[in-house]
């Protein structure tokens, strides 16, 4: 008996985690640089959705400042989502720490 209330408790993580990836898919972060010249949009899954980027960047003749402020913006946003998905495993394992997940 023993072991089917472990599958039966692995069947209800693997469900849990299953929504929470839908969950996460759904929630929007962005991130920005420059002063909000530049704005970047991911969702939880850490999928870029969008670059925003301010008209008057795009007048200047200098587009390593504007890749900069890209790349920034970029891992602005991602480091949110990485933020986000370990909180929600946190809440989701009660804290416990598991290898290979964040």
């Amino acid at each position: 008996m023993f072991g089917l209330d472990i599958m039966k408790q692995v069947q209800q993580m693997q469900e849990k985690m299953a929504t929470l990836q839908d969950e996460l898919g759904r929630k929007v972060l962005t991130g920005s640089s420059g002063g909000g010249m530049v704005t970047v949009t991911c969702n939880g899954k850490q999928e870029l959705l969008s670059v925003t980027i301010d008209k008057t960047l795009l007048d200047e003749s200098d587009s390593s400042m504007l890749e900069d402020l890209v790349l920034t913006a970029v891992n602005d946003a991602l480091r949110q989502s990485r933020e986000l998905i370990g909180s929600e495993m946190r809440a989701l394992t009660g804290g416990i720490s598991i290898p290979g997940i964040s």
